[in-house]
C-alpha cells in the first residue's frame, strides 16, 4: 500500500474512535532502511496523538486502543508503531 494512503487511513481510523485534539502521524521508515530484519513492504510510523481521554488512562491501555484500532494495518503494512501521548 502506498504510504501517503496507509497514513490517511490510519488518521481516518483514529480520528473516528479516539476523541482528540491533535494527530501526526510521520513516516520513519528510512531509519531503518538497511537495518537487518527491515522487512520489505512494511513501513515504520511514529504517532504523535493529543487527547485528555488517552491522557487520563494509563500508557498501556491507551496504546492498546490504538494497537486494537490499527490490528489489520499491523499485520499487513506497519513493521514497528511508535505512539507518543501527550
Amino acid at each position: 500500500m502506498d504510504i501517503n494512503k496507509l497514513i490517511a487511513n490510519i488518521k481516518k481510523k483514529i480520528e473516528k474512535n479516539v476523541p482528540l485534539d491533535y494527530i501526526k502521524i510521520e513516516d520513519k521508515s528510512f531509519i531503518h532502511k538497511n537495518h537487518s530484519g527491515n522487512n520489505e513492504g512494511k513501513c515504520h510510523l511514529r504517532i504523535l496523538i493529543k487527547s485528555s481521554k488517552l491522557k487520563k488512562i494509563s500508557r498501556i491501555d491507551s496504546n492498546k486502543i490504538i494497537y486494537k484500532l490499527l490490528d489489520n494495518e499491523l499485520k499487513k503494512s506497519i513493521h514497528s508503531l511508535q505512539i507518543l501521548i501527550e
